[in-house]
């Protein structure tokens, strides 16, 4: 990784074919009323009009371009080329609030022992605003076992000490959705992931070009908790928790497996969920 800048906060926004959105996105970025911000754009072998719309932006962004290998290797090809001492991460199709990357920076400053806070977010669906399920409902500090059962930590609503991925490795490019929860899993277990309680964050969904759309998410989700599990890093309540978790989690995908005629892949699930194996 590059030599950091104390201080800096490194941006990186990924996107592949999101010419449509990703304006806003780099916009908000640069609104930021915190000036010690590098902007990386990270085009994952895009082919719509992307690379036009980021000339427009000459000197004011760093543009980095690969051939598509998914959101983890670009989100991660960005953390690499990164100068920053924290990371900020916005996906092209999400927007921040102008005060964002300066409230989550002063939490920084007066809690010099964290390494990674979120803001609370404003949910944007098909264009109306929704409310998050009571589920969704964020908490602060040791998140781990709730996490378990869904991801309760969002992109672009994080801000973290770049160190962070030397101590917990980069996002598992293996996985081309769940990257998130993966990491976020492999950060909550022993280390607090804060709340800044203020909606700084805009997340935009219902488009048909999200990957979770495309999908199974309780797959790669598996996966993740199996991995962690099998890296002997959890307490013996952890465990547990994940342990509880993996096996809800394989009935649910076996069985959803078998509704869809895939009875190879459902006795697999199956087999799973009667005990910890490995896929």
């Amino acid at each position: 990784m590059t030599e950091q800048k104390k201080d800096t906060v490194s941006v990186i926004i990924p996107t592949f074919n999101r010419a449509w959105t990703l304006k806003r996105a780099i916009d908000s970025a640069l609104a930021q009323d915190y000036r010690h911000r590098e902007i990386i754009v990270v085009d994952d072998g895009s082919t719509d009009p992307t690379q036009e719309l980021l000339a427009g932006y000459k000197d004011q962004i760093r543009v980095l371009v690969q051939e598509n290998k998914g959101v983890s290797a670009a989100r991660n090809l960005g953390i690499q080329e990164s100068q920053g001492s924290f990371i900020a991460l916005l996906d092209s199709d999400d927007a921040w609030e102008k005060n964002k990357l300066s409230c989550q920076a002063a939490f920084f400053q007066s809690n010099p022992g964290a390494m990674i806070c979120q803001t609370e977010e404003i949910w944007i669906r098909k264009g109306k605003r929704v409310n998050p399920k009571k589920k969704h409902k964020k908490s602060s500090g040791m998140i781990f076992e709730p996490s378990l059962r869904l991801c309760l930590v969002s992109p672009s609503a994080v801000m973290m000490r770049k160190q962070l991925f030397d101590q917990k490795g980069m996002f598992n490019e293996a996985f081309p959705v769940c990257e998130d929860y993966d990491l976020w899993l492999r950060i909550s277990h022993d280390t607090p992931v804060y709340l800044i309680d203020i909606p700084l964050t805009v997340k935009t969904g219902g488009h048909g070009d999200q990957l979770s759309a495309s999908h199974s998410q309780d797959k790669y989700r598996i996966q993740s908790i199996l991995d962690l599990i099998e890296s002997n890093v959890l307490s013996s309540d952890q465990e547990q928790a994940a342990l509880n978790v993996f096996k809800e989690k394989c009935r649910i995908f076996a069985n959803g497996c078998m509704k869809r005629g895939r009875e190879k892949e459902g006795a697999h699930y199956l087999m799973l969920a009667g005990g910890k194996g490995s896929s």
